[in-house]
């Protein structure tokens, strides 16, 4: 069989987190309209073992969106992002736009020319575009001469996706299992359920507040028909708190039940879930706080 490592990168919100869905059939990683919703790399297994000549496990690696970071949470996003570039067989870069829209794309590209890896180019949300904006995007990137090929896809429909596999799958040599053929991710369910609250909560506030939010598990019990779980929801200014918290916790209660109903699909039990609201001033700015909540460079 062939297996190997496949990174994915692109700036923030091209739909890294929708492909990597897309691929493994559910959910692990999540997924909002607002950049740099993924802050860790997230490794999704997609193994295909039926004895035929394609067999193979490919491990995808979502990573946090390239930017041009403001503090040391979003450092730590990008380092983590370029890293990648070094260990993997595959770099699948996801683009949505001319290169000639701004410079975020160029950023990346320059750091692209410095790797040996193959390249594929993923122009995503092919759903949207006209073709005229298609070919426009293609030409501008197959120019530059630096992709072995390139793809228009569209993640949330799922159109293309298998064409995208078969091609990654040529570009892989013979190697080992190395995950068990149902497993889907490397990441503990922990990590997925703190995730789900976190999206819950980008998701119910709009464009109210910033990134400053954090979640943390404080308590999280197995019982035999009910997993009971206890989570902080942690942002940088005593303003935020009331808006995450809202009139009468009227948002704090939407955001709990919407992340429960989605916990208990995961989990396939019943949960109980109880949330809190801390402050902890400028987290992302403290390598102290970075490190407490999981966000560390190796």
């Amino acid at each position: 069989m062939k297996s190997g490592f496949i990174g994915i990168i692109g700036r923030p919100n091209v739909g890294k987190s929708t492909l990597l869905n897309a691929i493994l059939g559910e959910k692990i990683a999540i997924t909002t309209d607002k950049p740099q919703t993924t802050r860790n790399s997230i490794r999704g297994i997609y193994t295909k073992v039926n004895g035929e000549d394609d067999d193979c496990q490919m491990i995808f690696i979502d990573t946090p969106g390239i930017h041009k970071p403001r503090n040391k949470l979003g450092g730590y996003m990008t380092e983590m992002a370029v890293n990648t570039f070094k260990e993997v067989e595959v770099i699948v870069f996801i683009v949505d736009d001319e290169l000639s829209a701004g410079p975020g794309d160029k950023y990346i590209i320059e750091l692209l020319k410095e790797v040996s890896t193959p390249k594929i180019l993923v122009i995503n949300k092919i759903d949207k575009l006209e073709p005229d904006k298609f070919k426009k995007i293609y030409e501008e990137y197959q120019e530059l001469g630096l992709f072995d090929e390139i793809f228009g896809i569209s993640a949330i429909e799922g159109k293309n996706v298998e064409i995208l596999l078969k091609k990654i799958n040529t570009m892989l040599k013979e190697g080992p299992m190395y995950f068990p053929e149902d497993m889907v991710t490397d990441h503990p369910e922990r990590f997925i359920v703190s995730e789900i609250i976190r999206e819950k909560v980008l998701l119910f506030l709009d464009e109210e507040i910033p990134h400053g939010v954090a979640v943390e598990l404080e308590s999280y019990r197995e019982e035999p028909n009910i997993t009971k779980i206890g989570a902080v929801i942690y942002c940088e200014k005593k303003s935020h708190k009331g808006i995450i918290i809202g009139k009468e916790g009227k948002k704090l209660k939407g955001i709990g039940k919407s992340a429960r109903i989605e916990i208990e699909g995961l989990l396939g039990t019943k949960v109980f879930l109880e949330l809190w609201v801390k402050v902890k001033e400028n987290w992302r700015d403290s390598d102290f706080a970075l490190s407490s909540f999981g966000y560390h460079n190796n």
